[in-house]
Order: structure tokens, then C-alpha cells, then sequence
């Protein structure tokens, strides 16, 4: 009876509605162009357009001998520096100040060496920022890349989950709010879908006099066309 109530209430609230038209254009939830940030040969490429990848994975990566050399020498170089430092630490208090602070600089310069061959390493490997599936790939094999000039060789979207991009009337700025239901249909598709605005950019646009609002949505393709009613109460 609660539930038979509660519809009833919500179709006369509808019934009570203002329809603000609006188009919307279909965009993937995450979206991101990615590009080597350290100069190099490309040794490997782990996926091609269509595949599915998670956070974190490889999709391609340098030729990084040399680098894992001085990653190794690094570690060397901690490796004694840190026994330097813990045998003087024992006798602190017989030998000069300054002759420890020296073993102290070298202990921890030889930490701060690691951790930057480290980082130059990591940076040989372009990895995944989010779950999703590649659906640009402009790299290969034997290609050279450089830090100074930055080029995308992935473009890489979130699989399913997608925004549509609202467009409605300058006018109608004060009646639209976010939690508003949007009824819509897409371009080739007669079905009615229904979702809800998550969220109202905070201007209009100056050239065509439209503000931009936002729904979630699942599955369309993106870059498809649509449009549809907002329901202001």
C-alpha cells in the first residue's frame, strides 16, 4: 500500500513538472590521453585498441638497461654506505662531530640516489590510470619518444560507465537542479531512458547562450547525439 502511495505521489509530481528541453552529447566517465614522460626507444607494447586493461597495468614500455645498471649501483652504494653509518653510529661519541656528520651525508645521499634511479625507472613503463579500454594506440616498437616533446601514444576510457553532457537554455538556469530527472532518448535508439543530473557547470557559455549540466549513464558509445526533458519541479 506504502509503495502503491509513493508511486502515485510521484506521478502527480511529474504530472506538476516543468520540461526543459536540452540535447546532450554521450562521454566516457574518465577519459585520458597518455604519454611517455622520459625520452627513449620503445622496447614493448602490451595492448592494442580495444583491449581491456586495470589500474596499474603496463601498456608500454623503454628500453631501460642502462637504467636498471644505475638502479643497481645505487643499491651498491646504499648497501655500504649504510654499514659506514652503522658501525661510526657505535662510536659517535669517540670520533669528531663533523667526521660523523660526513658518514651521516653520505648515508642519506646514498637513500635519496636510489630512490631517484627508482623513479627514473618507473617512468620507462606507461602504465594504466584507471580500469577501462584502450581505444586509441599511436606506438610502436622500435619508436623513439622524448620527454621535451610530449606526444599521446594511448587514449584510454572508463568501459561502461559514461556521462551524458547536457546543453539547455541560458533562461532556464534557475529552474534546473541537481537530483532533476532528465528523460532522454539517443540519436538511432527509440527506447526512453531516465537518469538524474549529478551535476550543473557553474556557467554559461557566452557563444551560444547554453548551460552545461551533467548524468551518469552505462554502455552508449561514446560521442553519440541524444536529447530530452528535464523535470523541474
Amino acid at each position: 500500500m506504502i509503495r502503491v502511495l509513493f508511486a502515485l505521489a510521484f506521478s502527480l509530481s511529474l504530472i506538476g513538472a516543468q520540461e526543459i528541453y536540452a540535447t546532450f552529447t554521450v562521454e566516457p566517465l574518465k577519459d585520458a590521453k597518455l604519454a611517455f614522460i622520459s625520452s627513449g626507444i620503445v622496447e614493448k607494447t602490451n595492448v592494442e585498441v580495444g583491449s581491456l586493461v586495470k589500474e596499474g597495468d603496463v601498456l608500454a614500455q623503454l628500453e631501460n638497461g642502462d637504467v636498471k645498471a644505475m638502479l643497481e649501483i645505487s643499491k651498491t652504494a646504499l648497501k655500504y654506505a649504510k654499514k659506514d653509518y652503522e658501525r661510526q653510529l657505535k662510536i659517535k661519541e669517540l670520533i669528531d662531530e663533523a667526521q660523523f656528520d660526513g658518514v651521516s651525508y653520505r648515508y642519506e645521499n646514498a637513500k635519496n640516489q636510489l630512490a631517484y634511479q627508482q623513479a627514473l625507472l618507473d617512468k620507462t613503463f606507461l602504465r594504466a590510470p584507471f580500469d577501462g579500454v584502450v581505444y586509441e594506440k599511436d606506438v610502436e616498437v622500435g619508436d623513439a619518444v622524448s620527454a621535451m616533446l610530449l606526444k599521446t601514444v594511448f587514449k584510454i576510457q572508463s568501459q561502461n560507465q559514461r556521462k551524458l553532457l547536457l546543453e539547455f537554455d541560458q533562461k532556464n538556469h534557475n529552474l534546473v537542479e541537481v537530483g532533476n530527472v532528465f528523460k532522454y532518448k539517443v540519436d538511432g535508439d527509440e527506447r526512453t531512458y531516465e537518469g538524474k543530473i549529478t551535476k550543473i557547470h557553474p556557467r554559461a557559455d557566452s557563444a551560444n547562450r547554453k548551460i552545461t549540466a551533467e548524468t551518469r549513464a552505462n554502455d552508449f558509445v561514446s560521442g553519440l547525439f541524444g536529447d530530452g526533458s528535464i523535470l523541474s519541479e
